[in-house]
């Protein structure tokens, strides 16, 4: 099938995460669900049955010990415990409240305040972080997984109604103050059903999972969506790990934000370089193209040794979080890993299009989901309905009032169009917009991705100071200081377009920019102001 719509894949379709849980339980009992390394050398492998025998007895503990209608946060690594305690909290009938374990103690005293949180679970390397919050009751993760209670036996998981909130998680936007996504179990179920549907996951493959837990793609699209396809996890609980985690795992599917396809595409031509082997890759790709034309994909076999330190067996790469651009699709296309660049955020739980295996568009963001709806205002801005838009913003109608319309279509903020195929583009960010004193608006996202693809630029932020255009960049480590070389980059950057369009110059800067911890780049934080 090539490059067109084609019907549904089949996945199992469930009503919430405890009949997710249970189904797969009885389905597939002995597949194996879950692997973490435990220790040094050790890898830990647990079963569907188990997962669910696991949730169950958390789920009775936390039913026992708090009741129903709590909200209850977790905050530590990436691990088993932590997915337990999220699905106990969940499928006990009360809140669960991922929380970013990298923000100050302040900032997570103020953020569960602000969604009325009464308990934790909370990893031992992490449970500072809450200890001076009057009147919170706490216990470490580790802890949650050995306990029991004396009603599990003949506990049963809660099937709640679909609008009742399953979760709350905080924005992690590039602007302003985080604020409390209430989504429900039916927005999550019916995320879990679309994505599963939508994109192919093939049931003996490996996912490693490498995103935070705390944000919704990196736990719903990543884990649960996973889940659902009855497909095995490994988790990596951290990201000094990840390389060696995927290597050792011969992932066949990894879901990733663009930075870190930026990053990997960015090693593979570093090492190309080292081993003097450019000239090598380039008559390998023309040649595979040619192949390509006739049918014939020998793509693996000739960049071997490229995808080795995937694993091996990597053939897809689904991208979310922001846009990618299409420069690096097609550069891993060459090699043989397809990237299937998505589109979402927290307030749709998260995803609402994405390019499927067999059907995409480059530089698109992906293909809407079945039962989403896209318009676009006079402004500009992309409007989304469908089941899985958000309840509101928890503790703040205001707030809600002005992301919802009454008939329920959440404004995202987003400049873009959707075609007559129901694929979806951006353009920009609405908050992100300069106005130019002619009165012409420029969108920074597109002149960002013209530098970004360059070798030497690392990361880029383009804005207006004193009426000009200015990029700001933080150089890869072999061009830091090479003045020359980001002089003539900008030029060739400008080349072609109008002059109120052009950079005016070009500051290097010698740290990191400051960012979020789904790694894009905080624009209030890192603007100077005029």
């Amino acid at each position: 099938m090539r490059n067109k719509d084609y019907p549904l894949y089949k996945a199992p379709i469930h009503t919430c995460l405890s009949d997710m849980l249970e189904s797969n339980a009885k389905e597939v009992p002995d597949k194996i669900a879950i692997r973490q390394r435990a220790g040094r050398k050790e890898t830990e492998e647990i079963s569907y049955a188990k997962l669910y025998e696991d949730v169950k007895r958390v789920a009775a503990y936390i039913h026992s010990a708090y009741g129903k209608g709590q909200h209850i946060a977790i905050i530590g690594e990436n691990s088993y415990e932590w997915l337990i305690a999220f699905l106990g909290i969940a499928c006990s009938g009360n809140v669960a409240v991922p929380t970013d374990k990298e923000l100050p103690a302040g900032e997570i005293k103020n953020l569960l305040r602000s969604a009325d949180v009464t308990a934790a679970f909370v990893s031992k390397t992490y449970s500072d972080l809450v200890e001076d919050i009057s009147g919170l009751q706490t216990m470490t993760l580790k802890k949650l997984r050995e306990i029991h209670s004396e009603a599990e036996e003949d506990y049963q998981l809660v099937h709640p109604e679909p609008d009742t909130t399953a979760a709350i998680f905080f924005t992690s936007g590039t602007t302003g103050v985080s604020k409390c996504v209430m989504l429900s179990h039916n927005n999550i179920a019916t995320e879990l059903n679309l994505v599963s549907q939508y994109v192919e996951i093939e049931t003996d493959s490996v996912i490693v999972s490498v995103l935070p837990f705390n944000h919704a793609f990196g736990l719903i699209d990543a884990v649960l969506a996973v889940l659902n396809c009855r497909v095995t996890t490994y988790i990596t609980k951290s990201l000094k790990t990840v390389q060696r985690d995927i290597k050792e795992n011969k992932p066949d599917t990894i879901m990733l934000v663009p930075l870190f396809v930026e990053t990997f595409y960015k090693g593979i031509m570093n090492t190309v370089r080292e081993q003097q082997k450019q000239d090598k890759l380039k008559k390998g790709i023309t040649l595979s193209n040619i192949l390509l034309k006739i049918g014939i994909d020998k793509r693996r076999k000739l960049f071997r040794d490229i995808l080795e330190p995937f694993g091996g067996n990597l053939k897809w790469i689904i991208c979310g979080g922001a846009p990618l651009d299409p420069f690096y699709i097609k550069a891993f296309h060459d090699i043989g890993i397809g990237i299937l660049n998505g589109y979402g955020t927290t307030e749709c739980s998260p995803c609402v299009a994405v390019n499927r295996n067999h059907y995409y568009k480059d530089g698109s963001v992906g293909r809407l989901l079945p039962g989403m709806d896209a318009r676009v205002t006079e402004e500009g801005e992309l409007e989304l309905h469908g089941p899985v838009v958000m309840k509101g913003y928890y503790g703040n109608p205001k707030a809600t009032a002005e992301a919802l319309s009454e008939d329920g279509w959440y404004k995202t903020g987003d400049l873009g169009y959707v075609d007559k195929d129901r694929f979806v583009f951006l353009t920009g960010r609405k908050k992100n917009l300069i106005i130019l004193s002619n009165g012409e608006n420029i969108s920074p996202e597109e002149l960002e991705s013209n530098f970004q693809i360059d070798e030497g630029v690392n990361e880029v932020l383009v804005y207006e100071q004193n009426h000009k255009l200015v990029a700001e960049i933080y150089p890869e480590e072999a061009y830091k200081g090479n003045a020359d070389y980001f002089q003539n980059l900008m030029l060739k950057v400008n080349q072609g377009r109008p002059l109120s369009k052009q950079i005016a110059a070009v500051k290097l800067r010698d740290e990191e920019f400051i960012k979020n911890t789904t790694k894009k780049i905080v624009r209030s934080k890192n603007i100077p102001v005029n």
